[in-house]
């Protein structure tokens, strides 16, 4: 589902040259749930936004469904990302003149899905806010807006779902509660998961631990590969 070859990631640090990511291999299947943790700096985010789409590799190439999108046009990019990929933040990412229920409607009206206003009331209830969505985000708790964010990342079914700390700005307890959905959502639906954490009893949980230090992958645990084998 997700193939990484060669990838790094080089910038301009004044008028030096910084890597923040060495050259790597990464190879994610249909439906793993994949938690990629390490300390700040070691490119966990740069990581995440190459195989978003939302930034380009230095080197290497990255398939996501077998479609190769390093070097795709801005409108062929967006396009896949649309129907591809959701992607959660830390920090929400929220329209704050929207009700909950219109950040998860707009987007899927924009994307011209059929019945979107039915879709936008599922999601809602997904996520336990259907009570809720007729408010704001200011309106909102940080738990209940991430579950928003999340209902809005699943609006276009994606095969592959990105989450940034998504629990980093949460206290443990709607942490553990958005920890969870994500889990559900990934289990129900078949989604792969690609979850990027500081919080390592949340990571252990996962299928799959991806450890990286300085930009380089130093660890890669693969608990469901052990248990089939």
């Amino acid at each position: 589902m997700i193939q990484l070859s060669n990838v790094s990631k080089t910038v301009l640090s004044g008028s030096e040259r910084l890597t923040i990511l060495q050259a790597l291999d990464l190879d994610i299947p249909k439906g793993q749930f994949v938690s990629i943790v390490g300390p700040s700096g070691s490119g966990k985010s740069t990581l995440l936004g190459l195989i978003a789409g939302l930034d380009t590799p230095s080197s290497g190439e990255i398939r996501l469904d077998g479609v190769s999108i390093t070097r795709l046009g801005e409108d062929r990019l967006a396009a896949l990302r649309s129907a591809k990929i959701g992607f959660v933040f830390q920090s929400f990412h929220l329209i704050p003149s929207l009700t909950a229920f219109e950040n998860i409607l707009v987007p899927m009206e924009i994307a011209g899905v059929k019945q979107a206003n039915q879709r936008a009331k599922e999601l809602l209830s997904e996520v336990g806010l259907e009570k809720r969505g007729h408010h704001y985000p200011s309106q909102l708790s940080g738990g209940e807006q991430q579950r928003v964010a999340i209902a809005r990342a699943f609006s276009n079914n994606p095969p592959i779902l990105l989450a940034d700390e998504p629990t980093g700005n949460l206290d443990n307890q709607n942490g553990r509660h958005i920890f969870d959905l994500l889990l559900r959502l990934n289990q129900d639906m078949g989604t792969t998961l690609v979850f990027v954490t500081h919080n390592t009893e949340l990571a252990e949980q996962a299928q799959r631990q991806i450890h990286l230090r300085e930009g380089q992958i130093s660890l890669d645990t693969d608990s469901s590969r052990s248990k089939s084998q």
